[in-house]
């Protein structure tokens, strides 16, 4: 079902994707203001940029696990790092998942939805 709220850290045509869909989606510039806007937040999934201003999308995973409040929320790293050593270190850092830019719109929300439905877990 669409409407979950899914923070979004830097990427425009994921954004019309998704809100063409029916998600509600905030949007954050850099990474700190998407560690910030997940905590005030509590969005249903974060998709992260891992090349990002400010802090890169690695520390901002890393500072949304240490966090009780947001360790449970899937993040899926959505980034033009597409060599398979980049994906094995991505998946490796804790990511929940991993979609290759450009983004190909069917995959893409299929992924959105797998993470969406695995998070929803008790």
């Amino acid at each position: 079902m669409a409407g979950e709220l899914i923070v979004l850290v830097e990427d425009k045509l994921a954004r019309d994707v998704l809100v063409h869909e029916g998600y509600r989606v905030v949007e954050a510039q850099t990474g700190e203001d998407g560690v910030r806007l997940t905590q005030e937040q509590r969005p249903a999934l974060v998709l992260m940029d891992i090349h990002l201003p400010g802090i890169d999308g690695m520390e901002a995973l890393r500072r949304l696990r240490a966090d009780p409040a947001t360790r449970a929320i899937p993040v899926v790293a959505v980034t033009a790092s597409a060599m398979t050593t980049d994906r094995a270190t991505i998946m490796a850092a804790g990511f929940d998942g991993y979609q290759s830019k450009p983004i190909s719109v069917r995959p893409f929300l299929a992924a959105v939805r797998e993470s969406l439905d695995r998070g929803a877990r008790p």
